[in-house]
């Protein structure tokens, strides 16, 4: 028993050995009680606020709405309520809209910028016109059925995959910058619009359903995004004018749409932001000692 303790006694004191192999006389999982004074409860836990993720969820609310109206423009169009001279003017109108809200909201805006966006707006709608016949022939062979529950589907897609922060969109960025995500998501929204244009009965209503729809895929992301970087309380107003609007349109399609969508609303603006407050109140995170280095420099410069 006297042997025993004097080992114990004269045992040199345990330290945290990361490299190196076992200490002598500890067993090599051995911890005493100095190991856990560096451990820390919830260090990166970010706490919330209702209303401020209230107000975050709008940008998705605003998103919702738009695509809301082009299945609106969608629809009128297919069933010819909407004639091609209507679509044109709507699409010039979006277009001019487009360049006002990048003028009065992009600073420095350059007359080269400007130009340069004129001018790959002419090659973007000199090439839709050109293939437009093909398009409008593209899906011929195929039911509507078909059609229909693909385009759906394609929407959902884009949807998800949206990028609904808009931290990959601004006046100078690069293909290189857009996440994978965002990219699949914009070409399901384009490979949607070709089949519903594939339905239309005329060349010139492929054209200018075209034009509307990727004016609102490539560019709204863009013109919100500006508005929001440029005013907040602007991007709420603007917000909330365009969730107006698009309820009116939904209720005059059909009633149960209206419904639909104002419940959507009401989901991703409360429900989903209460229950965000909620969930974390059981968030449990433990940092300590035996978390991975993490590097406090750029290994790349």
């Amino acid at each position: 028993m006297e042997t025993g303790a004097n080992e114990t006694a004269h045992r040199p004191k345990w330290k945290k050995v990361a490299y190196g192999g076992m200490q002598p006389g500890y067993a090599d999982n051995y911890t005493d009680d100095s190991f856990l004074e560096e451990m820390v409860m919830n260090a990166n836990v970010v706490k919330r606020d209702l209303l401020k993720v209230m107000q975050d969820s709008v940008s998705i609310s605003q998103y919702l709405c738009i695509i809301a109206l082009v299945i609106c423009v969608w629809t009128y169009t297919l069933s010819l309520v909407i004639d091609e001279s209507s679509l044109l003017k709507l699409d010039i109108g979006l277009l001019a809209l487009g360049f006002l809200v990048l003028v009065l909201t992009t600073s420095p805006l350059s007359w080269e910028l400007l130009f340069k966006y004129f001018l790959n707006i002419s090659f973007f709608i000199s090439g839709l016109y050109i293939l437009a016949p093909i398009y409008h022939t593209l899906t011929r062979s195929i039911s509507s059925d078909s059609i229909w529950a693909l385009t759906v589907s394609l929407l959902l897609v884009h949807l998800f995959l949206h990028d609904y922060s808009g931290s990959n969109i601004s006046t100078s960025a690069s293909p290189n910058n857009l996440k994978l995500a965002n990219n699949i998501s914009l070409n399901a929204s384009i490979v949607a619009s070709v089949l519903v244009a594939s339905r239309l009965p005329s060349r010139l209503h492929v054209f200018a359903i075209m034009l509307f729809s990727l004016q609102v895929f490539l560019f709204a992301p863009l013109i919100t995004s500006c508005i929001r970087r440029y005013s907040l309380s602007l991007h709420f107003w603007f917000s909330f004018a365009l969730m107006g609007v698009t309820l009116s349109v939904m209720y005059q399609l059909h009633c149960m749409f209206f419904v639909l969508l104002l419940a959507l609303l009401v989901f991703v603006s409360v429900v989903c932001p209460y229950w965000l407050i909620r969930i974390q109140e059981y968030k449990f995170e433990i940092n300590g000692p035996w978390d991975e280095a993490k590097l406090c420099f750029d290994i790349s410069e």
